[in-house]
């Protein structure tokens, strides 16, 4: 992952990079579950579900799979539309969630992996939650993860993002 998000253009992520069905979910921004879950609006059910505790609230809720049917199957041409997708989705969730909870304590974490077809495309998720201290963490060993390119990354990581010719400060594997 580090080599990807190193060698991915990030300079000027904006909403035209997001799937119109994720801008959408960024744009009716975020809200609080009656367990005190941070959920993206646009992705909480309508009838709210029964969960082990918040982290599994909000990472069922919140997570997805990120749109790539629409991208090449080039490796070359396919791993950077997508991850520029991830990246400018996770930027402005991030930034509504700072807006709505005044805090930066939502973290985001995209994952890559190849689908298990025959064509072994690049496919990616991405999802949200709140590291809380009576709770495990969502992946309590990035370091131990060896079936995905994962990331974690915070709004700190992501400030002026669009500025940066490279993405290099999100917690990663070695």
């Amino acid at each position: 992952m580090r080599e990807i998000l190193r060698t991915t253009d990030v300079t000027e992520l904006s909403g035209r990079d997001i799937p119109p069905v994720f801008l959408e979910v960024v744009e009716r921004g975020w809200s609080l579950t009656a367990a005190g879950g941070r959920v993206l609006t646009g992705l909480r059910p309508e009838a709210s579900g029964t969960y082990v505790d918040r982290l599994a609230e909000e990472t069922t809720i919140n997570g997805r799979g990120m749109t790539d049917h629409d991208l090449p199957a080039a490796p070359g041409e396919r791993t950077p539309l997508l991850v520029r997708r991830c990246l400018a989705y996770v930027c402005a969730c991030l930034r509504k969630a700072q807006e709505e909870f005044g805090d930066t304590q939502v973290k985001a974490y995209v994952s890559l992996s190849c689908a298990d077809t025959e064509e072994a495309l690049l496919t990616s998720n991405v999802t949200f939650c709140t590291p809380l201290p009576d709770v495990r963490p969502y992946l309590p060993d990035l370091e131990a993860v060896t079936d995905a390119a994962v990331a974690e990354i915070s709004l700190e990581d992501v400030e002026d993002v669009e500025d940066r010719s490279a993405w290099v400060s999100p917690r990663l594997p070695s």
